[in-house]
């Protein structure tokens, strides 16, 4: 993999987009990607993941250093839309944070031309707001039933950090002011550098009760349907990028990715 590659999968994406009546630019875009890191955190036994609940810091980089304060997301992530919106996943004792749902579209996973939804409610603070020595249930609630006093303590999960390089490729314009940029991200393992998924992407902001947006959402899942008949050679089917970090080194999970 190297950086010809994300703008071979760019010029794919261009066809498919004109080809379904989505207009499209890449004027303006950067052509050095960013690099971000990811890790997760869990037990032993996964008993985070395994019950739906993701917990992952993320830091990006640039020229080798730093440039934001690390980002903490706890995130609920689950096909019931109900059962999402209905966790609460709220941090206590942090002063600031943001409370996040979307609904994900993925690719069907045993065959390719269709589509299934996963749905996450998200917390998301800054690492830094954490309290020093508080216990993970102290700051999350929710994770109390998973996480008993003291013996199921956290901890990196497959010893495995993340190294995230992230392409941006340009930004489609479904209509009725419905805009999204569109991007390629790679997940490798650092150290040695080992490729694990890549992942193109994109996402849109509703507002509930607007109908003027079923158009631009029909024009949005025609492309993601023929991105996958078109480039069905990237795709591998019933994989996440979180699944393939939590599978790594033989371990398995029974999440509801």
């Amino acid at each position: 993999m190297s950086a010809k590659n994300f703008f071979e999968y760019a010029k794919l994406v261009e066809r498919v987009a004109a080809e379904n009546d989505v207009a499209f630019s890449n004027d303006g875009v950067e052509p050095r990607p960013k690099i971000r890191e990811v890790i997760f955190f869990d037990t032993a036994k996964h008993r985070l993941y395994n019950n739906s609940f993701i917990l992952r810091r993320r830091v990006p980089y640039k020229d080798g250093f730093p440039v934001e304060k690390a980002e903490m997301v706890l995130k609920f992530r689950h096909p019931d839309a109900v059962r999402a919106l209905e966790t609460d996943v709220r941090p206590r004792k942090v002063a600031k944070y943001e409370v996040k749902f979307k609904a994900e579209v993925l690719p069907l996973r045993d065959r390719l031309g269709g589509y299934r939804m996963l749905y996450s409610h998200n917390a998301v603070f800054g690492a830094n707001q954490a309290p020093t020595g508080a216990k993970l249930t102290a700051v999350f609630p929710c994770l109390k039933p998973l996480l008993k006093a003291g013996g199921r303590p956290v901890k990196l999960v497959n010893h495995t950090i993340v190294e995230e390089v992230l392409q941006d490729l340009g930004t489609f314009d479904f209509g009725s002011d419905m805009r999204s940029k569109y991007n390629v991200a790679i997940w490798r393992e650092r150290g040695m550098h080992l490729p694990l998924i890549g992942e193109f992407a994109f996402q849109v902001k509703i507002r509930n009760g607007e109908d003027f947006y079923r158009k631009p959402l029909d024009r949005l899942m025609r492309i993601f349907v023929a991105l996958q008949q078109r480039g069905a050679d990237w795709i591998s089917l019933g994989t996440t990028k979180t699944g393939i970090v939590y599978k790594l080194r033989g371990n398995l999970s029974r999440a509801n990715e």
